[in-house]
């Protein structure tokens, strides 16, 4: 079949993809948003509408210099679609990737990879991440000897995978263990303008020489699809996509950023964004300062510089009660307006497993005191303000139950 890429279709710049010296661009295409269902179909249950919409968005972003394309053995039907676009649209420098789960059972872990390369139609895949490693025992169960990066080996041997990474939403500490491990290529992780915590997982990250691919900054990075209207005046004269990615693409250290694409339209801020990649150096200190600005008139200095002193983890909060993170959504209500992703976010806690852990504040004055809040709260500076900024966090978002879109 010949090549339906046009020849004169657009590159993107590309970076060093860490140790695998792959050429990456700086905008990759995530397919969590092209499947038709989170659940599994059967193939005649794949409208021709559905299909379409993925082929007309695999096609903008190939002659938009999108190379690299990644997906998921559990998202839902993306696997299969996308392995028909693949056959329909074929590539020839196509970067394919797509993540499996750890299993305590390697020949489990086995059997899911052999699936992923008939639902994508694929002989060969360039990157398979390990997905999910968000505890110690996912971990475990990977490099453990006759664990799953066993089998991972066996198959590179066979030339059927090129290289391995993983893809995590376990804390800083796991991911800078992971890394130093040395046992992988490359790591998908989250970052972005309103959450840095990973800041040491990408130092480790360029200290070992692993390839960065940066997930899900539109989305878990503030829902800036839809920002909240203070958001989108902090960041005028740019869509707030557009000075998030450019904050993430400014740092060396980060590779190449999701775009979750679910309509040929969803690239395009992302490729006006590259646009003005040179301009980069200007255009961020200048909304960040917007940004801090308004976070400093709306909190106070002295509560934007301290309020993470002394919070003990989830772990040891009565009710599993995850006071960083419910802090962390209440200072993005005050400072940047944004509500609807508080409100996701907050209803998320409790309904998400490892993928999202701790329980939000609805257990606060019904099974967890203030008197039971303030105990372990005693090296904080706020112990006897944070219970009733819990309170009116849980009045303004609270409410109602979300459940993580995908089981794994």
């Amino acid at each position: 079949m010949t090549d339906k890429i046009p020849s004169d279709s657009n590159t993107l710049p590309f970076r060093r993809f860490g140790r695998t010296n792959i050429q990456m661009p700086l905008l990759s295409l995530g397919g969590m948003r092209f499947q038709q269902s989170w659940n599994e179909l059967a193939p005649q249950q794949i409208t021709d509408h559905s299909q379409e919409q993925l082929e007309a968005t695999l096609l903008k972003a190939w002659k938009s210099g999108f190379h690299h394309v990644e997906t998921a053995r559990h998202y839902g039907s993306s696997e299969m679609q996308l392995g028909w676009a693949l056959k329909n649209l074929p590539h020839r420098n196509r970067i394919l990737q797509t993540k499996v789960p750890p299993r305590e059972d390697p020949k489990q872990f086995e059997a899911e990879l052999r699936l992923s390369f008939k639902r994508l139609g694929c002989e060969k895949l360039d990157l398979l991440a390990i997905h999910g490693l968000n505890l110690p025992e996912h971990l475990e169960q990977t490099v453990k000897s006759g664990g799953c990066l066993e089998v991972v080996r066996r198959w590179q041997d066979q030339g059927l995978i090129r290289y391995v990474g993983f893809s995590t939403h376990g804390s800083s500490e796991l991911i800078v263990q992971a890394i130093q491990t040395d046992q992988f290529d490359f790591v998908n992780l989250h970052w972005y303008f309103i959450w840095q915590d990973n800041d040491s997982a990408l130092d480790a990250a360029a200290e070992h020489d692993l390839g960065v691919f940066i997930i899900s900054p539109t989305d878990k990075g503030g829902h800036l699809h839809s920002p909240s209207k203070n958001l989108v005046d902090l960041c005028e004269p740019f869509h707030p996509i557009v000075f998030n990615d450019l904050f993430c693409l400014k740092d060396q250290r980060v590779h190449t950023i999701s775009v979750g694409a679910a309509t040929p339209k969803d690239l395009d801020l992302h490729l006006q964004a590259i646009s003005l990649l040179d301009q980069a150096n200007e255009i961020v200190p200048t909304i960040q300062s917007n940004l801090y600005n308004a976070a400093l008139n709306s909190l106070g200095k002295i509560w934007w510089d301290t309020w993470h002193v002394g919070l003990p983890s989830w772990q040891e909060t009565p009710g599993g009660i995850n006071l960083p993170i419910l802090l962390w959504l209440h200072n993005l209500i005050e400072a940047w307006g944004m509500e609807g992703y508080a409100k996701a976010r907050y209803s998320l806690l409790g309904n998400a497993s490892h993928w999202f852990p701790g329980n939000n504040a609805d257990c606060l004055d019904k099974d967890v005191s203030e008197e039971d809040l303030v105990q372990v709260l005693m090296h904080s500076p706020w112990c006897y303000e944070i219970p009733q900024l819990l309170r009116r966090l849980k009045n303004q978002v609270g409410g109602d139950v979300q459940q993580r879109l995908s089981s794994i």
